[in-house]
């Protein structure tokens, strides 16, 4: 099994279980790769500090620095919570140890299974290509299945753990692994790959589309509305989303945008929509813009 990552320093995630284990015996091999292994206790589980004694012990013995942090957040937290929490810290390790990137072992499973999970959530076409490798953050695994990555632990000895939590299914993501992925045979597995390889590129080109809307704009940080107006619906729509996160305003949902859309169109000249957290769309004759709480 085979990874590929360019020399450098890195960040690595490593929670402890059989993916990110594998992925830390994968990469310590590889010269001219620097490692930080850092570890996240969320503090969900009573039992999670044996993950970070693990990690740590298997830091120490290849020689390499470890980094973990204790999240105390308690058995009803949600996994959205534990993911912008985890994140954070990593960053932080990043800025940190001046590091290229982060390095996380997303596989092959856990892309199919974001895949369903936001065709769930109703995110948009963004959402089928949503797990991925960019710049910051690195997923040399996403080519390897899970069963795979059992083997190589298996046929390398190598030790993790098991969080009990990923057999609950009041859990979305495990809801989804057991309930659903485990269903598929390995032809609808792959279909279901091919689907989200086309979304990536197709959503690449319209990204690229939208950005040169968004670059020929008169006003800087604007919109025109009158040539907004103009727009078929469901493009009004990619255009407003690809102009929020431009001005750095990304956790908006499918309603939040059918809401803004409808106002950007409608609301009399001078009046304003609420976006989130104090940021508000003032709508005028000639052009939209984005408020920010400060203003």
């Amino acid at each position: 099994m085979k990874v590929d990552i360019q020399p450098g320093t890195y960040v690595l995630a490593v929670s402890g279980g059989v993916d990110s284990m594998v992925l830390l015996d994968l990469l310590r091999q590889q010269p001219g790769v620097k490692l930080v292994v850092a570890h996240f206790d969320h503090g969900i589980r009573p039992d999670s500090s044996f993950d970070r004694e693990l990690v740590q012990r298997t830091a120490r013995t290849h020689g390499l620095p470890f980094v973990y942090h204790e999240g105390k957040l308690g058995p009803g937290a949600s996994e959205d919570m534990a993911r912008k929490a985890r994140y954070t810290f990593l960053n932080d390790v990043k800025q940190a140890s001046n590091a290229r990137a982060i390095i996380t072992a997303h596989h092959h499973d856990d892309a199919l299974e974001t895949a369903i999970i936001n065709l769930l959530r109703g995110t948009g076409r963004k959402g089928l290509s949503s797990l991925h490798a960019n710049q910051l953050i690195h997923r040399p695994m996403l080519h390897i299945e899970k069963q795979a990555i059992r083997q190589y632990a298996n046929d390398q000895g190598l030790l993790w753990r098991e969080d009990s939590t990923n057999q609950d299914t009041k859990y979305l993501r495990n809801y989804v692994r057991h309930r659903l992925l485990s269903e598929f045979d390995s032809d609808s597995r792959q279909k279901l790959r091919d689907i989200i390889t086309n979304a990536a590129k197709i959503n690449e080109e319209l990204d690229t589309q939208l950005m040169n809307y968004l670059h020929v704009q008169a006003n800087a940080g604007k919109l025109d509305r009158q040539t907004f107006l103009r727009l078929p619906h469901s493009v009004s729509k990619e255009v407003m989303a690809a102009w929020l996160r431009s001005q750095g305003v990304r956790d908006f949902d499918t309603k939040a945008l059918e809401r803004l859309v409808v106002a950007a169109k409608t609301l009399a000249p001078g009046k304003s929509a609420d976006v989130l957290r104090g940021h508000a769309l003032k709508v005028t004759t000639k052009y939209l813009a984005l408020m920010s709480p400060d203003r």
